[in-house]
């Protein structure tokens, strides 16, 4: 069903209207566009009229058109010219410019052609095939497997992996602290005299022990209760206890643990 439009110059289906229009044949500012609409909302509220869904669609897109196309005419624009002519309100500079580009991008994609000929042209297709009578044979991949092996094979696959250990017994676990070792040497050293520092950690098994006993002898001269000296450069360090520094104090010792 076609929406019949009635107006003071014109009265037929509405289709036809914008083809006219279009076609120069009518005058759109001739076409008083508010009744057409008003006449078609009270059809939409009238119940004894029955307008499709594709009805109504193509009524909203034909009107709109033509209230495009009156809008175009009645506001002020540019000169008149063809809406589909091409580059339309573009400069002679512009187009000029526009023109030079695409034939730039048209030699760039010949020369790449030509690129791809030459290259093409150094290369030989092989004419010859595979010799008569030659013959490929893959190895046999099942060769020697049997069902037994398969069978072994499963068993290895599913059986259950033995947890992994870590051994630690290669690791130092005794803590010696600086703060242990300057109480020990404290008691001992008033008792040896002077003595080497090699004398008194020769009975040490461990490095981290030889280290702790000397961060302990530090500790000590520097609160004043031993001396340290070496009679030449890389010679035995000599140990000796004095009697005149200040008491033992624990508290300012370095709790560092080996």
């Amino acid at each position: 069903m076609t929406y019949v439009v009635t107006t003071p110059s014109f009265s037929g289906p509405i289709e036809l209207l914008l083809q006219l229009i279009s076609r120069h044949d009518l005058d759109v500012l001739e076409i008083p566009l508010s009744p057409i609409v008003d006449e078609f909302v009270a059809a939409l509220r009238d119940d004894a009229v029955a307008i499709e869904v594709d009805q109504l669609s193509e009524f909203l897109l034909i009107a709109s058109i033509l209230l495009e196309m009156k809008s175009q005419r009645l506001l002020p624009g540019r000169d008149d010219a063809e809406p589909d002519e091409e580059f339309v309100g573009w400069e002679e500079r512009d187009v000029l410019l526009a023109r030079l580009l695409d034939l730039r991008t048209y030699a760039a994609v010949a020369d790449t052609f030509v690129s791809l000929f030459d290259r093409a042209g150094r290369s030989f297709p092989r004419l010859r095939g595979i010799d008569d009578g030659f013959e490929v044979q893959p190895p046999d991949l099942l060769a020697g497997v049997t069902p037994s092996a398969l069978a072994l094979a499963y068993l290895r696959g599913i059986e259950e992996k033995p947890v992994a250990v870590v051994r630690l017994n290669h690791v130092t676990v005794d803590a010696v602290t600086v703060a242990e070792t300057v109480v020990a040497l404290a008691q001992r050293l008033p008792s040896l005299g002077r003595l080497s520092f090699r004398s008194l950690t020769g009975t040490l098994t461990t490095r981290i022990e030889i280290i702790v006993h000397f961060l302990a002898l530090l500790e000590l001269c520097k609160m004043g209760h031993v001396t340290l000296g070496q009679g030449q450069t890389f010679g035995d360090v000599e140990i000796l206890w004095v009697s005149d520094g200040p008491g033992l104090e624990l508290g300012s010792v370095d709790t560092y643990e080996g």
